[in-house]
């Protein structure tokens, strides 16, 4: 929040801090039907959206944040943050 001189109160932000969220990678989307639902089993193959090699979108509590790659980190997944979404873009789509 900025104060009568015009900075930002850090202390504000810092009450913020320890606040967890819930932070979501989505690989892509598509729709089926209940029938098709029903269908799959070990081994199916479900077509998404989405081209391989597109960056992939990060959201947090639902919320785009940002595009990403997945990298490798020891022996989990992580993810690469790319282009970040505006924080007032943002604050628009909640």
């Amino acid at each position: 929040m900025p104060s009568e001189h015009g900075t930002t109160d850090v202390s504000g932000l810092r009450a913020l801090e320890n606040i967890k969220v819930r932070m979501t990678v989505e690989v892509g989307r598509t729709e089926i039907t209940i029938r098709e639902l029903l269908r799959l089993n070990e081994g199916s193959v479900v077509e998404l959206d989405r081209l391989a090699g597109d960056p992939l979108d990060i959201l947090v509590n639902g919320t785009p944040i940002a595009k990403g790659e997945v990298v490798i980190v020891g022996e989990r997944f992580g993810i690469r943050f790319g282009d970040i979404v505006d924080p007032k873009e943002r604050a628009l789509s909640v």
